[in-house]
């Protein structure tokens, strides 16, 4: 993508269906037999199609028109998952436990995904282990199976793991009897998973203090529902309009889910005001104050929206620090920001941001889907021209974002390599 910064983004720009709340509530159609699963506002997404691609692999068919989609899942799926797609991307461990509680086996490859640091999947398998499966991982493959059902039982996680909460609770819709898991991930996907779920049949009741109750059935039934609107997507063009001091109003989002960024926002000085289903952000004749902000599980700062806000700060008066708490390997970003004439240090799991009065257009590289974001809204405020260069990351959680920007005013463009 080439960007010629320092034009002020101006106009409305409506929220995507999200990303990290398609994919599991489209693994839920692994739980059906000769029934139908519809999901509306699905975005789309090079990791949305690597899942669709995924489905049709094990049996499904899949029918998709506009933001519409439709699973017709037969009477019997394959178990065996493809490397060459789930390397493609880390929400393919998704398919584990709903495939394993649907034909009793399953092999699934370690999967791949952004490099943000170690994500393994050992939560996922001790909790399956726990509800009677016989695991075996050989040759980076996988092996999974049980003899009957599994079985419900009471589950603790170790770390509120957003996938390990959303396998085991998929694994639990189909085991014998109830199944409550305890110190789950309380993202806003989760609840959108639970919604699903209970449209397929599965009585799911979630507890406000990190727990889940639910009760297996023998079978899922036909269902419909739809995918919230994508938060981390709505924080980055939020934090685009205050890094080139615009007038944008981002529509179609859920003000509650984005509650730790804005309060971020507020305590910096920046000029927005919430509305019902939007967030409207206006011009400041001041540069923004430093803040220290730490990512934490929800509701905490998401560690998603971490370089885009890194990027935000790099033009602050002062200097901010960001703590990140989640994956090891977030602050890859970091030397291709300093491209730019940003002042960032890294000490260990701190980023030390120094800010500059201005940001210079250069040649930078996205080294993971949200470093892509963080460096176009860079590029959108630097003076001259920027190049992001491995754009296939951005196309992995944010739709069309080229032609949203254009919308906006800005000018960029995109170069075919």
């Amino acid at each position: 993508m080439k960007i010629t910064g320092g034009i002020p983004l101006k106009g409305t720009v409506k929220t995507q269906g999200a990303k990290n709340a398609a994919l599991p509530v489209m693994a839920v159609a692994l739980l059906l037999r000769g029934q139908k699963l519809t999901l509306d506002n699905v975005p789309d997404l090079y990791d949305i199609n690597t899942m669709i691609e995924l489905l049709e692999t094990l049996g499904v068919n899949v029918k998709r028109e506009n933001s519409q989609v439709v699973f017709d899942v037969p009477g019997e799926l394959r178990w065996e998952a493809p490397e060459s797609l789930v390397r493609k991307m880390r929400a393919s461990s998704l398919v584990l436990g709903p495939l394993l509680a649907n034909m009793g086996k399953v092999s699934l490859p370690l999967p791949g995904g952004c490099s943000i640091g170690s994500r393994p999947i050992d939560l996922h398998l001790k909790g399956l282990k726990q509800m009677g499966a016989e695991i075996d991982i050989q040759n980076g493959v996988v092996h999974a199976h049980v003899n009957g059902k599994l079985r419900g039982r009471r589950l603790y996680l170790d770390f509120p793991s957003v996938g390990a909460t959303e396998n085991l609770m998929m694994a639990a819709s189909l085991a014998e009897g109830e199944t409550i898991i305890e110190n789950i991930a309380r993202e806003p996907e989760i609840d959108n998973l639970a919604a699903t779920l209970r449209c397929v049949g599965v009585p799911v009741e979630l507890e406000g203090t990190g727990g889940v109750r639910i009760q297996g059935i023998d079978r899922a039934k036909s269902g419909r529902e739809r995918v919230i609107p994508d938060r981390i997507e709505a924080c980055t063009y939020i934090l685009a309009a205050v890094m080139t001091n615009g007038h944008v109003r981002v529509e179609d989002l859920v003000p509650t889910h984005i509650d730790a960024m804005l309060a971020k926002l507020e305590e910096s000085g920046a000029k927005f005001t919430v509305r019902k289903s939007a967030v409207e952000i206006f011009p400041s004749k001041r540069r923004l104050h430093p803040v220290t902000v730490k990512t934490m599980p929800y509701p905490g700062f998401p560690t998603d929206s971490q370089p885009q806000m890194a990027a935000t700060l790099s033009l602050a008066r002062g200097v901010s620090t960001i703590e990140e708490s989640v994956f090891q390997a977030r602050f890859l970003y970091a030397q291709e920001l300093n491209r730019m004439g940003a002042d960032i240090t890294i000490s260990r799991d701190v980023a030390i941001i120094r800010g500059v009065e201005k940001l210079q257009g250069a040649g930078v590289r996205a080294t993971d889907l949200r470093a892509g974001a963080a460096l176009i809204i860079a590029g959108l405020a630097a003076e001259g021209e920027t190049r992001v260069d491995d754009m296939i990351h951005v196309w992995r959680g944010y739709e069309a974002i080229d032609q949203k920007l254009r919308a906006l005013g800005a000018n960029v463009e995109l170069i075919k390599q």
